[in-house]
């Protein structure tokens, strides 16, 4: 009887080691795993800025247009290089714009 016990003992001992072996590494993994940092500015701000630049990039365009078009700036490379980057900010703006929408009409169609 002494020697079944024995052998249960140990094997216990042994099962309680391992326990306590992989508490250690799960805490030690839980140590080294990092919060996830704040984000730096709110989701908000940033979409109001992106618009900001947006309108400024189509204020520069028309700018551009008018001096070109009152013969200012005969710069025509300057000219098609704002327009075109006013134009692709736009359609950016444009394809973010109804990538939300849909989104929006897909939450809205969820049964509670």
């Amino acid at each position: 009887m002494n020697i079944k016990s024995a052998a249960a003992m140990q094997a216990y001992g042994r099962a309680m080691a391992q326990q306590k072996q992989q508490r250690e590494m799960t805490s030690k993994v839980n140590e080294n795993l990092k919060k996830p940092e704040q984000p730096r500015t709110p989701f908000g701000d940033t979409v109001e800025n992106s618009l900001k630049r947006v309108n400024e990039l189509q204020g520069e365009k028309k700018k551009m247009i008018e001096e070109f078009a009152s013969g200012k700036n005969q710069n025509v490379h300057e000219l098609m290089i704002h327009m075109q980057k006013a134009g692709l900010a736009m359609s950016m703006t444009t394809a973010v714009r109804n990538k939300v929408m849909t989104a929006y009409q897909k939450v809205m169609q969820m049964p509670l």
